[in-house]
């Protein structure tokens, strides 16, 4: 008895491997993990923002249209509930995507904005801000870069015979994506630039 439930096991294993269902799992928690990663990415970005904003207003306070957009843009970006699930949950993930860019964009009329005041732009927690910034920024383009080339092999799978037999079976479906249109938004993260303001700027702390 032993001996045939053994047997069964192993023309079981075999048959799940030769459908797909190995290839769905590996696959899926690729993606896992590499939702992770930009999921870590954006919050290390999220985190910098209040002090980004109050040294700006430091040397700025009138900018207040500026700064009001970033702080409310932060806002909407923590409101969205994140959680594995999202991967499952197209509106969500579409509702996470655009709360990003909406940050990426009012972060980069805030350092915009900076380049009209020579002090702020010397002041040495606004400069490592800025370095703070300016890296995460590349690490979200890695970790969405990574992202996108695992959802891009699992849907792949998930689409194709056999292993779409496979994953209709077994409830996995296709995971959305990063559009292109946000991929050209990340693909131009906002410019540190450490040189002279404009002769005409102004503002004093």
């Amino acid at each position: 008895m032993r001996r045939v439930w053994s047997l069964f096991l192993s023309v079981l294993a075999v048959s799940l491997a030769g459908c797909g269902y190995n290839t769905i799992q590996q696959q899926d928690e690729q993606v896992k993990a590499s939702w992770s990663e930009v999921v870590n990415q954006y919050q290390r970005r999220a985190d910098l923002v209040p002090n980004l904003v109050n040294t700006v207003k430091g040397y700025a306070s009138h900018e207040r249209e500026v700064l009001t957009a970033v702080t409310e843009a932060r806002a909407r970006v923590g409101a969205i509930q994140v959680t594995p699930e999202t991967l499952n949950d197209p509106k969500t993930f579409a509702q996470f995507q655009a709360a990003q860019q909406q940050l990426s964009g009012t972060l980069s009329r805030l350092l915009a904005v900076s380049e009209n005041y020579p002090q702020l732009k010397a002041d040495a927690g606004f400069r490592d801000l800025q370095s703070q910034l300016e890296g995460t920024e590349n690490r979200i383009a890695v970790a969405r870069n990574r992202y996108i080339q695992s959802v891009q092999a699992y849907n792949v799978t998930v689409r194709s015979l056999p292993s779409n037999l496979t994953a209709m079976a077994f409830g996995y479906k296709e995971k959305p994506n990063f559009t292109v249109a946000s991929e050209a938004a990340i693909a131009k993260p906002p410019q540190v630039e450490f040189g002279s303001a404009p002769a005409s700027a102004g503002g004093a702390k």
